[in-house]
């Protein structure tokens, strides 16, 4: 018997079994993870409670990494509320550099709130109110959230600043209302694919550009990605919990698929040539459930919504394009007009009933 021969056969053997062993665990873990949502977010949670134990060093918040920055100073006046920013998943953190300029011309101090993305949301929200009370308290706060940070945002009123029905949970200034931007409030199917962006921060360089497995560990194991799968025990209790009716909310979302003018002129022809104007209001109604079900690309527009709140303002760009522009020569995106509108909106009304000698962590 050929001695190489045998050994390449072994070796393939051994090969063929790694494949299938890993091709198993794969599947095994697929099914378990969607059979138990919760428990799979459980066990993440204990991971990375885990690793900041074992490693407190690694898995610590670089230096200046997470909390509340100042991005743009209040105004000479100091009328107007000021603004947080909340991020979303998996940002590269330039999010904001169109609404913050914006925000500063038109009188309002601006903060953002980065915050480890990949974590579950609660504590999310839950760091957010640590670092709530470096806030001055002389006026209220407006919160705008991004895609999952309107759910951090909306986790942090609810349960921890403005609970209804109980004490405040957190110090600081009171909350004047919340624009939601692209915020999935019922779920979005992207979600299931956050193994493929797991794998993407996983292997993300660190400071130093070389590869680090703590650096995309410390942005969380996976838990945000489970919270945000429509029907999660996270967005159950969230919608079951009852809204400060004292915090007023405004929602914003983008519609990707407009019809181009070609398009319309056709479904006008359409109708006209065969003299329907009931074909020619389905063909609208047809595209329209098409541009809402597909949504801004991520979120559809039906995941909008919530109970009590104002319908969505639309906007005709995709999941970032409310926000920001792609090239720098591109048009103002749409979403930033609705929200300085209606900041300025909530600027005017606090101007008109000023908090002076109201206990602003009561309110």
């Amino acid at each position: 018997m050929n001695p190489k021969g045998s050994r390449a056969q072994t070796w393939f053997r051994l090969a063929a079994s790694l494949v299938f062993l890993s091709v198993l665990l794969a599947v095994s873990w697929t099914w378990w993870a969607e059979s138990d949502p919760q428990g799979e977010r459980e066990l993440r949670v204990l991971v990375q409670d885990q690793l900041h134990e074992w490693f407190p060093e690694e898995m610590g918040p670089a230096s200046g990494v997470y909390g509340l920055f100042l991005r743009s100073a209040k105004a000479s006046d100091g009328a107007a509320p000021r603004a947080v920013l909340v991020h979303g998943l998996d940002e590269p953190g330039n999010i904001w550099d169109d609404l913050v300029p914006a925000l500063g011309e038109a009188g309002f101090e601006v903060w953002e709130f980065r915050y480890p993305n990949d974590q579950g949301i609660d504590r999310s929200a839950d760091l957010l109110a640590e670092h709530w009370p470096q806030l001055e308290t002389d006026h209220p706060v407006m919160l705008i959230g991004h895609s999952m940070g309107g759910l951090v945002v909306r986790d942090f009123v609810s349960r921890l600043r403005h609970p209804e029905g109980a004490a405040p949970a957190v110090h600081g200034p009171a909350v004047a209302g919340v624009i939601l931007v692209g915020t999935p409030n019922q779920g979005s199917e992207w979600a299931r694919l956050r193994v493929w962006l797991e794998l993407r921060e996983q292997l993300a360089p660190g400071a130093d550009g070389r590869f680090s497995l703590f650096a995309g560990l410390r942005d969380g194991t996976g838990a945000a990605k489970i919270d945000l799968r429509p029907g999660s025990a996270f967005l159950r209790e969230l919608g079951e919990r009852q809204w400060p009716t004292r915090v007023p909310v405004h929602i914003i979302g983008g519609v990707l698929l407009e019809p181009p003018p070609a398009m319309t002129a056709g479904l006008e022809s359409i109708g006209d040539d065969l003299v329907s104007p009931e074909l020619d209001t389905a063909l609208r109604s047809w595209w329209a459930d098409i541009g809402d079900g597909l949504g801004d690309g991520v979120v559809p527009v039906a995941s909008l919504t919530l109970q009590d709140v104002p319908p969505p303002i639309l906007v005709p760009a995709s999941h970032r394009g409310m926000l920001a522009r792609f090239f720098a020569g591109d048009p103002d995106p749409p979403a930033i007009s609705h929200i300085i509108d209606i900041a300025l909106g909530w600027a005017a009304s606090e101007s008109a009933s000023p908090t002076e000698g109201i206990d602003l962590d009561q309110r």
